[in-house]
């Protein structure tokens, strides 16, 4: 099943990506007081990075209505699950928005036929013919 108006869905898809990007970069920015208090705690390396990895996720909010955008998002995916690795609750938020990720992507998938591509470009105008000759003042 592909979209009636595959322009218009791609930028809905777009920014529905963005967003759910934007929240995850949110989400990683209150990982350090969580972490701060158990085990070895925050160290330098791992603030460094929570704080790339925020940075990236709100950088590619940006990108998602740009033909690599998709792309970079489902890289980014890996990380932020990964998060787990520093507090457990991550893995609980991490898979939530993984999961999230994954089913944009199917719906993409049936909406406009690729999960990863470019969004569709939208149609080419008809030429409207020759313009009507200016009416001269008299």
């Amino acid at each position: 099943m592909t979209a009636p108006d595959p322009v218009r869905a791609g930028k809905a898809l777009g920014g529905a990506a963005a967003a759910i990007l934007l929240l995850e970069g949110i989400a990683v920015l209150f990982v350090p007081r969580g972490i701060a208090q158990t085990g070895p705690g925050l160290t330098a390396g791992r603030l460094t990075f929570l704080v790339v990895l925020a940075v990236l996720l709100i950088l590619a909010s940006g990108l998602q209505r740009r033909p690599r955008g998709p792309l970079i998002g489902s890289v980014l995916q890996v990380p932020m699950l990964l998060t787990g690795l520093l507090g457990s609750a991550m893995w609980l938020v991490g898979g939530v928005f993984v999961l999230i990720w994954l089913y944009l992507l199917q719906i993409r998938k049936e909406l406009l036929g690729s999960p990863l591509g470019p969004p569709p470009a939208p149609p080419a105008r008809e030429d409207p013919g020759p313009e009507a000759p200016p009416i001269a003042a008299g």
